[in-house]
């Protein structure tokens, strides 16, 4: 309890936790959407577009942030496109962009700056890493990513469940879509900094996944998904904390637990249910 209480006692671990719940949140909203829709691979690739994005920025002595956001949402709309109106479908459209971005990245990486402490926290992700820039750029989109899905919580619902419907009766698919494509890249690129690029997609996925084990409504899954996905920040943090574990890995860990966990309860009671 002492150790807990001197965490919270350095500045940078509140702003970490602060922040680390604002991007937990976002994470488990958009989550549940894009794991319903077979999206889930979306948010590993867009990370290590990111990735390259923030290569190319830390070379040219750039704000990470400010040039990884707007690639990261272009290259978003360029997998909505290709999906769509080419004949590279799904995790082949996925896998296509992704490993481009990364091998561009590396490759800028090795020819300039090297592997150094900055490329490093945003492949692993660090809470030390956070400056105050990325700290106020952070919140503010976070902000706007809860806000938009509140404000079209009820037309993204219809466009997750029945795509084909809600066209039907006039709601604009494509431009839902699109806010759920955005909505995710500015997730994946303010959730970079302390989770890492190659593991900022399990924070999407996992809360989720471990809430559909359990709850059978959309509403409820996401109210479980924000639970769990907050509760295994807190704990990962202080975890990390505690014991000088990698920030990232420990929060994914805690996920994976609580998924293990889940499965097993569904596995329980299934059977009382029938």
């Amino acid at each position: 309890m002492q150790l807990i209480l001197e965490m919270f006692s350095y500045p940078f671990m509140v702003r970490a936790i602060l922040v680390g719940i604002l991007i937990a949140l976002c994470a488990a909203l958009l989550g549940v959407t894009l794991v319903l829709k077979r999206y889930s691979m979306i948010g590993d690739g867009l990370s290590h577009v990111g990735f390259g994005a923030l290569a190319i920025a830390s070379a040219l002595n750039l704000a990470p942030l400010r040039v990884a956001i707007p690639v990261v949402v272009l290259a978003a709309f360029g997998l909505l496109r290709l999906g769509e109106t080419s004949k590279i479908k799904g995790d082949a459209a996925i896998a296509l962009i992704s490993s481009g971005a990364l091998a561009i990245g590396v490759t800028v990486i090795s020819m300039t700056t090297g592997m150094n402490t900055d490329v490093y926290n945003y492949l692993f992700g660090s809470i030390l890493s956070m400056s105050r820039e990325d700290v106020i750029l952070t919140t503010a989109a976070a902000a706007v990513v809860l806000g938009l899905f509140a404000v079209f919580y009820h037309r993204i619902f219809a466009v997750t469940f029945d795509e084909t419907f809600a066209r039907a009766t006039g709601t604009r698919t494509g431009f839902y879509n699109s806010l759920i494509a955005v909505l995710t890249a500015l997730v994946i690129v303010i959730g970079m900094r302390m989770m890492g690029s190659l593991l900022i997609s399990s924070l999407i996925v996992f809360p989720a996944m471990s809430a559909m084990r359990l709850c059978r409504t959309y509403r409820s899954v996401i109210l479980h998904a924000a639970v769990i996905s907050v509760s295994c920040l807190v704990v990962g943090l202080t975890i990390s904390y505690l014991y000088a574990t990698p920030t990232g890995a420990s929060i994914v860990l805690c996920n994976l637990a609580v998924f293990l966990v889940y499965l097993i309860l569904e596995r329980i009671t299934r059977p009382s249910s029938r």
